[in-house]
């Protein structure tokens, strides 16, 4: 029997309100006839945070993962259809997908340990293997490609920050004008991609078929460049103070030699999705975490 733990259910219900409630209510029933209708033994949950996550093997004897979720269009069906772009390459393979269920059965990465894991005291390591799975990933969209654009996307979001909140309380307010800003000229000059949209260090785990493999994209259409953002405040390495910034210069310099991009590009693309993951936890009805918002400001100055 599935007991949602706590943190699944406050997550649920703050994201997703009365959908989530029957998603939870549901679970049960729907984890049981998934699991029949694709011949699966379920094992125990990973952590979870927003979906309900789970070893699963198939009846070959294959070890997969589960992952189950509301059925509202959004975060798992982008998930499926970028899975789906990659093919395997730089992410874990799309096994199955049942849309009307919620329910992805996914490759399973093995041994399957955190690129955090290398942090900090092999953080050059780390952000190597994270840059080779930036490299395999990142291909043009198909012509079918149903995956949402960034700059519209998370320009909406900014936009929604912007009216919600006239001053500079939750967040000072120049900062996302400026994001705003950037993240429409970033994406204007830049080539579009499949972009994995949540890239870093606890989403890219050790494993056989390949080196690293990502999990968990978001899915979008933009600039190679918002793929490097998320790996300058994540993870922490420190406190939030002058500890957690001391990786930046040398993550900055190598995601730009390795990607063959401007050192600036970087750094501008660093800032925008920092102040960007800000927005996400305000629009959650969260304070503001604080780390992201350390590195938007240390990076600030040296924009162009």
């Amino acid at each position: 029997m599935i007991v949602p733990p706590p943190v699944l259910v406050r997550n649920a219900l703050g994201a997703w309100g009365a959908d989530g409630r029957r998603w939870l209510d549901d679970l049960p029933r729907t984890a049981a006839a998934v699991a029949r209708d694709w011949d699966l033994r379920v094992g125990e949950p990973f952590a979870l945070s927003y979906h309900w996550v789970a070893e699963a093997t198939t009846s070959d004897g294959t070890s997969a993962v589960l992952k189950l979720g509301p059925t509202q269009p959004g975060h798992l069906a982008h998930e499926a259809a970028a899975l789906g772009i990659f093919g395997g390459r730089g992410a874990v393979r799309l096994l199955a997908h049942d849309a009307e269920r919620g329910a992805l059965l996914l490759e399973r990465a093995t041994p399957g340990t955190l690129a955090r894991d290398l942090v900090p005291h092999r953080d050059e390591e780390a952000t190597a293997a994270v840059v080779e799975v930036i490299r395999r990933l990142h291909q043009k969209p198909p012509a079918d490609c149903a995956l949402p654009d960034l700059a519209e996307t998370e320009g909406a979001s900014f936009a929604g920050h912007l009216d919600r909140f006239p001053g500079d309380d939750p967040l000072p307010r120049r900062l996302v004008e400026r994001a705003a800003g950037l993240l429409a000229e970033l994406s204007a000059d830049g080539e579009q991609v499949v972009l994995h949209g949540d890239l870093h260090h606890d989403n890219v785990l050790r494993a056989e078929r390949e080196p690293w493999l990502a999990i968990d994209p978001h899915g979008y259409v933009g600039d190679p460049g918002y793929d490097t953002g998320a790996l300058l405040y994540n993870p922490e390495p420190g406190d939030r103070g002058e500890e957690k910034l001391t990786l930046l210069p040398a993550r900055i310099e190598q995601l730009a030699d390795g990607l063959g991009m401007p050192r600036e590009r970087v750094e501008a693309w660093g800032f925008v999705v920092s102040v960007l993951s800000e927005v996400w936890t305000t629009e959650d009805g969260g304070a503001p975490d604080g780390g992201p918002l350390a590195v938007a400001s240390h990076l600030l100055p040296r924009l162009t």
